[in-house]
């Protein structure tokens, strides 16, 4: 249990019902004075606004015993600048899911009145022009959601109400109830044949720049590109070009660089409608985020784990060293698999020691928590003494049950390993 703590929410704690009992709540939206000694902190929810990342900045060197940093954002690009300044142990959590409705909504009907036309017609209604167009329809197109997590599942499913046919593609190719979810190595050939492609994917280092000059120009002429994830999966200047030659049609809540400069092409080029970075701001977001730190906050008093966990700050020194001497012993063994050893029991051991060690790595790096300490530190005993992969089952047994009192039982069992 986490009794006592002191957690910093965004809105007061009147406006939150149903908070869990035992632990100290402060009201701190970013912009007032800070409520207490940022030392004291120990789960601290980020603004309900743009630009979390300044605060933090600010905050987090302060904020020596933080072990919850809550975004209200889906995303946490943003971050990765700060995570430095995380404490050992503390835990970066988005609120994947909060935006999805609004996103989706947005997306839709972005697309929807650039193929109406409502751009042109909103101009011509200041000049007092009556010209009416054939508008584009959404009925029977074939729409490319790129991203299928939680944004994009919703996006899919409203274009599905359009009577679209709606094609999905994600990292990994793979069948969900919604249908059939191809992967990335997938998309350029996917992309000839779209009237639309919807951009939901998020920003990683393999995402960056994933609609560069090439992509683009394998659309068909007259397709739609609609970007509401992050500026940064587009080229920016590839989508003027073709949008400029009269190919294309954009549809862009986001964009790089953002805010968008006065004077850019965007800003009045036929063919291009631009909001700026609006979709998750609607009038349910307050209620929305409300919902999410009140369930949070609970899973966090229990000692649970937590929903939407993005990073786990390393453990200094053992830490580093659990994935090097997993990677070590599990090379061991394949090494041995391979017949380029000759081995023995003991490395025949050691690689399944090895193999369960990564598996429950990954795990743990999402987890976090006092328990998996103790489970990181036997491990990388056993790794650094040799020791066979029976040693492992009884000590990280041993962990594991003190992890399960802190809510975080599950780790091996998630990890696929063994024991």
């Amino acid at each position: 249990m986490n009794d006592g703590k002191t957690v910093w929410l965004p809105y007061r704690p009147e406006r939150v019902p149903r908070l869990p009992d035992g632990l100290s709540y402060r009201y701190w939206d970013g912009t007032a004075s800070l409520p207490g000694d940022p030392r004291e902190v120990r789960f601290l929810a980020g603004p309900p606004a743009p630009g979390a990342e300044r605060v933090f900045a600010h905050l987090l060197p302060r904020a020596v015993n933080v072990e919850v940093v809550q975004l209200l954002s889906s995303g946490y690009d943003h971050m990765m600048p700060l995570l430095d300044l995380l404490p050992p142990g503390a835990r970066l959590a988005t609120a994947r899911g909060v935006h999805r409705e609004a996103t989706a909504e947005l997306a839709v009907s972005l697309l929807l009145a650039l193929g109406r036309g409502l751009d042109h017609y909103a101009r011509r209604q200041a000049a007092g022009e009556w010209r009416p167009n054939t508008g584009t329809t959404l009925v029977g197109k074939r729409v490319v959601v790129v991203g299928y997590g939680a944004v994009g599942a919703a996006v899919a499913a409203r274009h599905g109400v359009f009577g679209c046919e709606v094609v999905l593609v994600a990292r990994t190719g793979r069948t969900t109830p919604a249908g059939r979810v191809h992967g990335a190595a997938e998309l350029p050939a996917l992309l000839p044949t779209a009237d639309a492609v919807v951009l939901c994917a998020p920003l990683t280092e393999a995402t960056r720049g994933m609609f560069g000059a090439a992509e683009p120009a394998r659309l068909k002429d007259g397709a739609f590109l609609v970007n509401v994830a992050r500026g940064e999966l587009l080229d920016t200047a590839a989508a003027v070009r073709e949008v400029r030659g009269g190919r294309l049609r954009v549809v862009l809540d986001v964009t790089d660089p953002e805010p968008l400069p006065a004077g850019h092409p965007l800003w009045d080029l036929p063919g291009a409608l631009v909001t700026p970075h609006v979709a998750a701001f609607t009038d349910a977001f307050p209620q929305m985020s409300v919902d999410f730190l009140r369930r949070q906050p609970h899973r966090f008093a229990r000692g649970a784990e937590l929903d939407n966990v993005v990073h786990t700050a390393a453990y200094g020194h053992e830490y580093a060293y659990e994935h090097e001497a997993g990677e070590r012993v599990a090379q061991a063994g394949d090494d041995r698999r391979a017949g380029r050893l000759p081995g023995d029991r003991r490395t025949a051991r050691r690689s399944g020691a090895g193999a369960w060690f990564l598996r429950a790595g990954r795990v743990l790096r999402r987890v976090g928590g006092v328990g998996v300490v103790h489970l990181r530190v036997e491990l990388v005993r056993t790794a650094r003494r040799g020791r066979p992969l029976g040693s492992v089952r009884r000590r990280s047994a041993r962990a594991r049950d003190r992890g399960r009192v802190l809510g975080v039982g599950a780790v091996s069992a998630a990890a696929g390993g063994e024991g």
